[in-house]
């Protein structure tokens, strides 16, 4: 494995000395504080960039810097314009810090540390809001990613070259500390993680708030993944919160929003037993040793598991694509008994994650009548074209379901999750064995329901009351899965008021449907979470709606989500965070160097590696 990255004329990795991370979990959707500290420890002036992960689904809201005992708080601005902003304040010798969401791939961020004096200390405090995921067992699945793992740029593609270089597993020079506080309605049973944790802690006698912490000496070195799980946990609920008392009323923040999770249950008659299952095998280079094993293990559980009379086939990637038969089969022994084996003498071989290629061609291979396509890809998501692939399964998911599985440490929650949601399937992380077959098992449960059709969402509010929708329609709904929707609540009511959400759908041609009552009170103390994931909710779908007519005037969709992101304080790929010591009473003077800083198998795009020529900073790799 090879180290490279920007290091000092002395050899030593570039500054970060520490992150703290603070959960907040309120039921469902949790708020995370991330404290970065740094130290300037050369005797020059310093940029620094870090490049580092967030979930796909994140809404980052908050961002400041401390140097000294100077606070600086960002604002969000259009990207264009804060980049100008953060170029303009390092010319001038002041302070500068910017954060900003790549393009590509919504899960990647960019933090620029700009002009630390020598021996200044800085410290980075990052807020985010994100949903927690429902898992096979029903626990709520919260993901701190310690890896962002190398991106592939498919050839001609035109994107940014990346480096696929590794630091060393173990070798990030800074330390972490974790802790975590859990609320909800509803009594917590247990938190388990993949990392050690100090004794579940709980903060009244009704077990509806505790605390959990990572136990001492934990090396930041792998995902750090914590379990939730409470009691009746298929409840539907509602969360009014109340709006921003300093936003004007009638606007998004200034306005209540309220959060519906849903639980629909179907009944066991309407399974399927049919269907054609494509399978997509993700076989380049990043997958090698236990990551390939485990994308097999859960194929191959997959495999005899299907139900006779169904169809099947199996495609494998990498920079080239293969398959196992010419066309889809009938399951019989034969055929998988052929697929087994081959499966099984599966490696990691194939090269470069061109994805696009196979999946344009199992789109393009006619569907069988009777047989509805349930497309299953097994991947680490190290793409760099991830909104085109993404972009690619919401255009064909009229002919097919997708559910995604994430192979491994730092696989992309921005393609995993979004392949999955726009293809109407189910997403699933596999990180070991030991929940594999249950999660597997979900999915190939979800896959035999039929597609639940005709889905609406009606409201029944008072009358002074009106709802604006702030989510995206929803298009899947499986057994006993969780459904959020935000919507915006506009109008004044009595405090004793109530409303009422109802979801019809149509499952193998029975009409149906879920109905929550619920108060229109705000509950207490919820800051405004609920708020930015709404305004996430709408930011993302007006982002697909701008590529989807990219080229074309088309209604200022960008113009929305920049007035939506600075208005609400909420990231977005048009916007960037950017905040400026202007108090800085004395002009900092002298070069800037530009470092990078490492993080576990990390990865920097070139076009980041500038270094004024005048500094003593060198490229230096150890074999």
């Amino acid at each position: 494995m090879r180290c490279c990255g920007l290091l000092t004329a002395q050899n030593e990795l570039v500054p970060l000395k520490s992150i703290e991370v603070e959960l907040e979990v309120r039921d469902h959707v949790a708020t995370v504080v991330s404290t970065l500290n740094y130290e300037n420890k050369e005797d020059k002036l310093l940029e620094a960039v870090f490049v580092f992960p967030l979930p796909g689904d994140a809404a980052v809201c908050h961002f400041s810097a401390k140097i000294g005992q100077t606070q600086i708080v960002a604002e969000v601005k259009e990207k264009q314009k804060a980049r100008e902003d953060y170029d303009d304040a390092l010319s001038s010798g002041q302070q500068a810090f910017l954060l900003e969401e790549s393009y590509q791939s919504p899960d990647i961020f960019s933090l620029s540390v700009g002009s630390l004096p020598p021996r200044e200390s800085a410290s980075i405090r990052l807020e985010y809001v994100t949903e927690l995921s429902v898992q096979a067992d029903d626990g709520l699945r919260f993901c701190l990613p310690a890896v962002l793992n190398p991106r592939y740029q498919p050839q001609g593609s035109g994107g940014p070259e990346i480096s696929l270089s590794y630091t060393a597993i173990g070798q990030v020079p800074y330390s972490l500390s974790f802790s975590a506080r859990v609320s909800s309605p509803r009594p917590i049973s247990k938190v388990e993680s993949n990392c050690s944790l100090d004794p579940l802690q709980y903060l009244n006698t009704d077990q509806t708030q505790a605390t959990v912490k990572l136990a001492a000496g934990h090396k930041f070195d792998r995902d750090v993944e914590l379990l939730i799980y409470y009691k009746d946990a298929h409840q539907p609920t509602a969360v009014v919160e109340a709006g921003q008392a300093s936003a004007e009323p009638g606007s998004l923040m200034g306005d209540p929003v309220v959060m519906v999770s849903l639980y629909p249950e179907f009944p066991q008659s309407v399974m399927s037993s049919c269907g054609e299952f494509v399978f997509l095998m993700d076989r380049s280079g990043s997958m090698s040793n236990t990551r390939i094993r485990s994308a097999k293990d859960t194929l191959l559980f997959l495999l005899k598991s299907l139900p006779m009379g169904c169809y099947f086939n199996i495609y494998s990637f990498g920079s080239r694509y293969e398959h196992i038969f010419p066309k889809s089969v009938e399951y019989s022994q034969q055929t998988i008994k052929e697929s087994l084996k081959k499966v099984e003498q599966m490696e990691a071989n194939l090269g470069g994650t061109e994805i696009l290629e196979p999946l344009k061609y199992i789109y393009s291979q006619p569907c069988i009548p009777n047989q509805p396509r349930q497309l299953f890809v097994f991947t680490d998501g190290e793409v760099g074209n991830t909104k085109e692939v993404i972009d690619l399964v919401k255009k064909n998911s009229d002919s097919h379901r997708c559910f995604s599985f994430g192979i491994g440490e730092g696989a992309s929650s921005a393609v995993i999750n979004g392949m999955a949601k726009e293809g109407g399937g189910h997403a699933q992380f596999i990180t070991g064995t030991d929940r594999m077959q249950p999660k597997a098992m979900q999915s190939l449960r979800f896959a035999l329901q039929p597609v639940v059709v005709d889905i609406s969402v009606t409201w029944d509010l008072p009358m002074e009351v009106s709802v604006t929708v702030l989510s995206a329609p929803i298009t899947a709904l499986f057994q006993g899965q969780r459904s959020l929707i935000y919507a915006q609540l506009t109008g004044q009511c009595s405090e004793a008021a109530e409303g009422c959400v109802t979801v019809k759908y149509s499952l193998a041609g029975h009409p149906s449907e879920n109905q929550l009552h619920f108060s229109l009170r705000p509950a207490e103390d919820t800051g405004l979470t609920v708020h930015r994931l709404g305004v996430r909710s709408l930011i993302r779908s007006l982002e697909i709606e701008q590529r989807e007519h990219s080229g074309q005037q088309y209604g200022g969709v960008k113009e929305k989500v920049v007035h939506l992101s600075v208005q609400s304080g909420v990231s977005s790929s048009f916007t960037a965070f950017i905040a400026v010591n202007k108090d800085n009473s004395e002009v900092i003077q002298g070069p800037l160097v530009r470092r990078n800083i490492p993080t576990a198998s990390e990865f920097f795009p070139i076009a980041k590696l500038k270094v004024n020529p005048r500094s003593e900073a060198k490229m230096v790799q150890h074999e």
